[in-house]
């Protein structure tokens, strides 16, 4: 173990799941993936499934095979169903004898399943991983002598839109996909060399390639290599699956898998974040392995389920609040440069951003529809079975006028601006389409008899329709007040600057009742409502914020109104809760919300379940977790601003801020015994913390760095690009900054299915 990388390797191992009993869904088996390939690990399902067979015997073992950029290409059947995400398929590891026992460990620092299959017959151990680099799925198998007759099965799934599982009705005319054309062994046993592979043609052209070869060494160890590609709309996938496979299978195995664990390795070292809560650390370092696995820069924005495709109704990419809370934890855990797959999307396809509005107002205004597929366009009008294909208009009730998406998304793609400060990133990306959203929004504001300008009817997400939603109220705010801040840094001279201006002044308040913030005018929160949108100015906007004392009263009764109306809350309830309680400075009831949200709605392995698999409440839960130990909005650095009273001790390595800062920091004790931070854009740098005016503030060389205390007692301090300073209490040794975990307050059981 080296230096460099002995916390990270101990943090990692604390929070390895583990499966000592049979996973058999989804929820609770081991998942591997690159961004791209995705494979998902469980019991073959009992058929029929039925609570007879729950006690059955089991042999076989399914290993899923899927892909993030496999779709179907026919849009006139809406996105939900002619381009929608297709399955693929799924080899099937049978065994000899009856499964006795599971004996396996998801390895997070290397990425990589690990372990033994015990069964009557023998053991089998095992050792599989998704490259890091190439979507390559490999399995070593090392067969004991009763388990030599274990083979392996192919399976192809009907490449057909996974909603077809659902109670909605097919369009008319919709049809599944040819079935795939299988060649060479389906069926082999685990000690046999083989090859084949499926070969799925789509009738809108292209298609995609499952191939695969097995070879065995002399000591008996069995290498499945599968690999996957696609093309539309050609036909090259046959070849490039097979030239992956070829490939793996002359590769010398231990230099392979250096490559795939260096990326592992160089990925996790870009922050480290330690708590005393053991089973939330756990769960904090798995939703990064998962976000890793699940998208890269170069990949597909994330679709509801990753790329670990299920039946689901969701077979698509949801934008009115899945892809944001997906994205919130690459900030902060600096990951920007590897997983910001939503930043890349939008500035790629951002000229079809205009295709989802009707044809008058596309020449000015952009939007996206609440379903897209993985280039962000979305199918044509349909029947009727296919909701959410376009972007309404404001004041029609059909479509359903769904306008913020686009705009939320931005404020995605503003925080990483804004946590980068590269303004590249806003004059190319944030400033132009953003232009595009509000301009859009502002072409239906009217003065009313009260002087202030309304908003016609639009549609609060998962709520309903009203006239000044505030929903899109707050968005509007934030959108006008970040294209005139968004000119002044780029130097340009707006004709619209003056109706951003005239909007703010004149933009009706958000409509409140005795409740608090109400869904829009004359439409009270009055069913509970799973969804924060109605919450918005308060998080993640903060324009409404508990530092306004005059905004307090209304953001406790909102929050307690909202979580107290129970009966449709959901997971993403709990982590909005978490994040406003964090706003609130008030950290035990952050946790609260946390604990429940683990307790009541996260399965085995992290995985979230809303009528279907779906990924983005684990990861949001992350966000509320770095909102607890430190928040940067607003121009301040706010260190350790809602700590539950719990946790004594707390450490953090280049947590990213906004303002392009990295910090570093220990609290001990109760207190924050130093803090480091290192500019990278020379940006105004202010700090909040418990540390007081009495302070040292030196750079790496001991020189006293330039600062000052404000009058509220922030510390301003005055840092070029590339400098940093440590901070810590006057008069005390300069403090060692060697990080690894804190001690947990109490021991958790693992993740997984332990014994």
């Amino acid at each position: 173990m080296t230096a460099d990388t002995a916390p990270w390797r101990s943090a990692l191992a604390d929070a390895d799941m583990v499966w000592q009993r049979i996973p058999t869904t989804w929820y609770e088996g081991p998942f591997l993936g690159n961004g791209g390939l995705g494979s998902g690990i469980y019991a073959e399902p009992a058929e029929p499934a039925d609570p007879a067979n729950a006690d059955r015997p089991i042999r076989r073992l399914r290993f899923n095979v899927q892909h993030s950029e496999v779709q179907d290409h026919r849009p006139r059947f809406g996105t939900l169903w002619g381009l929608a995400r297709l399955p693929i398929g799924h080899f099937t590891l049978t065994t000899a004898g009856d499964i006795t026992a599971l004996d396996w460990r998801l390895d997070l620092w290397n990425a990589e399943l690990t372990g033994t299959v015990t069964t009557t017959a023998g053991i089998l151990r095992l050792r599989a991983l998704v490259h890091a680099e190439r979507d390559v799925l490999t399995v070593r198998l090392t067969p004991g002598r009763g388990e030599s007759a274990a083979t392996w099965t192919w399976t192809a799934a009907e490449a057909i839109s996974p909603r077809v599982h659902s109670p909605r009705p097919r369009p008319t005319g919709y049809t599944g996909n040819d079935p795939a054309v299988l060649d060479g062994d389906q069926s082999f046993a685990v000690t046999a060399h083989a090859r084949g592979a499926s070969v799925q043609h789509l009738l809108a052209g292209g298609g995609h390639t499952t191939a695969w070869r097995q070879t065995v060494a002399a000591d008996g160890t069995a290498t499945l290599a599968v690999g996957l590609a696609h093309a539309f709309p050609g036909d090259a996938h046959p070849a490039a699956a097979a030239a992956l496979v070829e490939a793996e299978a002359e590769a010398e195995a231990d230099a392979d898998t250096a490559a795939h664990r260096a990326w592992w390795h160089a990925f996790y070292p870009k922050s480290f974040l330690s708590v005393p809560d053991a089973r939330l650390q756990a769960f904090y370092w798995i939703q990064l392995y998962k976000t890793a696995s699940a998208t890269r820069r170069d990949r597909p924005v994330m679709a509801t389920c990753g790329p670990w495709l299920e039946p689901t109704p969701w077979p698509a990419t949801w934008w009115n609040l899945n892809v944001q809370l997906e994205y919130w934890l690459i900030q902060g855990s600096n990951h920007i440069d590897q997983l910001d797959s939503l930043t890349r999307a939008l500035a790629e396809h951002a000229d079809r951003l205009g295709d989802a509005l009707a044809p008058a107002y596309r020449a000015d205004g952009a939007g996206l529809p609440r379903t897209t597929d993985i280039h962000l366009a979305g199918g044509g009008p349909t029947d009727g079975t296919d909701p959410g294909h376009g972007v309404g208009v404001p004041g029609e009730a059909d479509p359903t006028p769904e306008i913020g998406n686009l705009a939320w998304a931005l404020h995605n793609v503003w925080l990483t601006y804004r946590h980068t400060m590269d303004e590249a990133l806003l004059r190319d990306t944030v400033f132009p389409l953003l232009r595009r959203c509000v301009a859009y929004y502002l072409r239906f504001l009217a003065a009313g008899p009260d002087g202030f300008l309304h908003l016609p009817l639009t549609y609060s997400p998962e709520y309903g329709t009203a006239t000044d939603v505030n929903y899109d109220l707050a968005l509007i705010r934030w959108g006008c007040a970040t294209l005139l801040d968004a000119a002044r840094v780029l130097g340009v001279d707006d004709p619209s600057a003056a109706a951003w201006e005239d909007t703010l002044k004149r933009l009706t308040p958000y409509p409140v009742d005795g409740t608090g913030l109400m869904i829009g005018a004359g439409t009270p929160l009055a069913t509970s409502h799973r969804h924060y949108s109605h919450l918005l100015m308060i998080f993640p906007l903060h324009l409404m914020t508990w530092e306004q004392p005059e905004h307090r009263a209304l953001i406790e009764r909102s929050l307690a109104h909202w979580v107290g109306f129970t009966g449709a809350l959901q997971g993403y309830t709990f982590t909005g809760a978490a994040s406003i309680a964090a706003g609130m400075g008030d950290g035990d009831r952050a946790q609260g919300y946390l604990e429940q949200l683990l307790a009541e709605f996260i399965k085995p392995n992290t995985m979230y379940q809303e009528s279907g698999p779906v990924i983005e409440t684990p990861l949001s839960a992350v966000r509320s977790l770095q909102d607890m130990v430190c928040q940067s909005w607003g121009g301040v650095l706010r260190l350790f601003p809602a700590v539950p009273s719990a946790w004594d001790d707390v450490r953090l390595q280049d947590f990213r801020t906004e303002g392009a800062f990295l910090l570093a920091a220990e609290r001990r004790a109760g207190r924050t015994a130093w803090m480091r931070i290192r500019s990278e854009a020379g940006a105004p740098c202010v700090l909040r913390s418990d540390l007081g005016a009495a302070v040292e503030v030196r750079d790496a060389d001991g020189r006293t760095v330039p600062h000052e205390t404000l009058d509220n007692g922030d510390l301003r301090l005055h840092l070029a690009a590339g400098e940093e300073a440590l901070v810590h209490p006057a008069g005390t040794p300069r403090p060692s900054t060697a990080l690894g975990p804190v001690a947990p307050g109490a021991p958790a059981a693992r993740w997984g299915l332990p014994a």
